[in-house]
């Protein structure tokens, strides 16, 4: 079989084709589960060679698995990295990063609209170590970048966050931390590998908790990480150790799921767009937050750095939180889960979602407001989300008017 070149293919060829050639075996047409713990040699030579990486092949699955080494290539060729890392998931593929290069004494530079998981491991973990962490206002660039110029070690971003999605200059954020030495981690999990592929922009390490789009279908955890192989080396290493590895399994829904990633995202985007615009002409809705949206603050920093605007919108009901619990079981087509990246449309609230982790106090220092509901759109029909999102308001705004 020729060896496909990806080099100028473009992202949806990638995602059916890309990482699987190397590990199809018996003329398979699909990459098959490899679920041997351990791997056999007769020569005691080869066999150490292996382990001691100066030969190919595989030992232990908590080092390598054949499975998970197709969902890590095809991970690369989508972001453009030199090599992966899969994780058992995501929080297990940031945690990693972190540890991986951090040190007591370190300073990390961040913002608060960071992932409530993320943020736990900057206010609790970190400091345990005494590694200091400074988190910024998101939305200010003036102030990440003072905080960067006074001493920096890693810049840790997330673009679009999650559920506020707001939007970093990565590039911009990127030449200041390279001004004082530092490594610049991003989660791309929202934008995805179809939307937005920060190492272009100079970003050190793209991080994915997989269980989102990747998968696409809320059936399987995993978290990735990408980035060049010196620094890779490192993460795997980390991980080698830990032990928070993918199963094959796993690694096959990955790859299974990703084939059709560019289709979902597609779809969901347009969803979301729509959705976006009709949420803004609501009277009990107080804010919008959607990149797509021309009234977006870093609407043209988006356009700019990223391919499309994605499947996620959110925004704040009038009446908080008494609103939301009318307005939600009132949805038919919609899950009310704390996910999102799937095939199905999903709807919740930022305190059962993502920033559960966080206090009402905290969540209220982070300027999550408790009517705060993120919407994962699925590739359903974006004429239905509309007409159902429609109806669930109309039944909202009778219950207030006769209450």
């Amino acid at each position: 079989m020729r060896k496909r070149d990806f080099e100028h293919s473009q992202l949806g060829t990638k995602t059916v084709w890309a990482g699987e050639e190397a590990f199809l075996s018996h003329g398979s047409t699909q990459v098959p589960v490899v679920l041997s713990v351990a791997y056999g040699y007769d020569d005691v030579d080869v066999w150490y060679d292996v382990a001691t990486g100066q030969k190919p092949g595989y030992m232990y699955n908590r080092m390598s698995n054949p499975t998970v080494q197709a969902f890590e290539q095809k991970v690369c060729t989508l972001e453009g990295a030199e090599a992966a890392i899969a994780f058992s998931s995501g929080m297990a593929a940031i945690s990693s990063a972190l540890y991986t290069f951090l040190r007591p004494g370190n300073r990390v530079v961040s913002v608060k609209d960071t992932y409530g998981g993320t943020n736990k491991i900057f206010t609790e973990f970190l400091p345990n170590i005494n590694v200091d962490v400074v988190l910024c206002n998101t939305g200010s660039h003036e102030e990440i970048e003072a905080e960067i110029a006074k001493g920096c070690n890693l810049l840790y971003l997330e673009s679009p966050t999650n559920p506020t999605l707001k939007i970093l200059d990565i590039a911009r954020l990127v030449k200041a931390a390279k001004a004082v030495g530092a490594l610049v981690f991003i989660d791309n999990t929202i934008a995805t590998p179809i939307n937005q592929n920060p190492l272009r922009l100079g970003v050190d390490l793209v991080i994915h908790s997989a269980t989102k789009f990747l998968s696409g279908h809320a059936d399987v955890l995993g978290g990735v990480v990408c980035g060049s192989g010196a620094l890779m080396e490192k993460v795997y290493h980390y991980r080698e150790i830990n032990g928070a590895t993918m199963d094959p399994w796993s690694a096959y829904l990955m790859i299974r799921g990703m084939k059709t990633l560019k289709l979902r995202v597609e779809q969901q985007a347009k969803s979301a767009m729509a959705l976006a615009g009709y949420l803004e002409k609501q009277e009990l809705v107080e804010a919008v937050y959607y990149p797509g949206l021309p009234t977006h603050p870093h609407h043209e920093v988006v356009k700019a750095q990223m391919r499309g605007f994605g499947g996620i919108v959110s925004f704040v009901l009038k009446g908080e939180m008494d609103a939301v619990k009318i307005l939600l079981p009132r949805l038919q087509y919609a899950n009310r889960a704390g996910n999102l990246g799937a095939v199905e449309t999903i709807y919740g609230p930022a305190r059962t979602t993502s920033h559960v982790e966080c206090t009402l106090e905290e969540r209220q220092a982070l300027g999550i407001s408790e009517g705060l509901v993120r919407i994962s759109c699925g590739i359903e029909d974006t004429e239905d989300l509309i007409a159902d999102l429609d109806q669930a308001f109309r039944a909202l705004a009778a219950h207030l008017q006769t209450n």
